[in-house]
């Protein structure tokens, strides 16, 4: 108890401002993810081992000024990817309760300056997608704010986050396709 009590005041003394200082507010915001991240986390990591499998005997993409070349390798995957998953559908990858500790997490780092980036950064907003499906070229690619994506599971390369409206979706950049969805993952007034 002694250790605990020690550890505790210095803990409080480290927060005490210096001479000419404003003292800090602790911050004990805690997210707690339980067994969900590392649920997704696996689904990922299984989603990556597999685009790799189907990579393999694929024309390995070059540096070129020729868009249809890039096209081609994207198509080339997505059509095996496509294969492979046939029967994706939404929550494959995003389960109940992965969709729930994702919405608790975007939701705490939602302010107004993150629903305005989000508004303002590309949104496309709602457009029809299907799981498996292209991700339309002529759509804008969202980026998402930093305290977002600090709050949020690492992606494998090439799978970024994307909001589409108020929906968080997975789009594999290689492949160009979608992987899955969370329908309104994050509230903001007005939207």
């Amino acid at each position: 108890m002694l250790g605990f009590a020690m550890i505790a005041l210095a803990s409080i003394a480290g927060l005490q401002a210096s001479p000419g200082q404003t003292p800090q507010k602790p911050d004990f915001q805690v997210q707690i993810w339980g067994d969900a991240a590392a649920t997704f986390i696996a689904r990922m990591n299984s989603y990556a081992e597999l685009r790799g499998k189907l990579e393999q005997g694929l024309k390995a993409l070059a540096v070129t000024e020729k868009p249809v070349e890039i096209l081609q390798a994207e198509n080339a995957l997505a059509a095996r990817i496509r294969v492979a998953r046939a029967k994706a559908k939404r929550g494959d990858i995003f389960s109940r309760r992965v969709r729930t500790a994702f919405r608790r997490a975007l939701r705490a780092e939602t302010d107004g300056g993150t629903c305005a980036a989000l508004q303002g950064d590309g949104n496309p907003g709602d457009f029809k997608y299907q799981i498996n499906g292209t991700y339309p070229k002529r759509e804008p690619l969202s980026t998402v704010p930093p305290n977002l994506l600090a709050a949020l599971p690492e992606l494998p390369p090439d799978v970024h986050y994307r909001f589409l409206g108020r929906d968080l979706v997975l789009h594999d950049t290689r492949a160009n396709i979608i992987l899955d969805e969370i329908p309104d993952a994050i509230r903001c007034v007005g939207r």
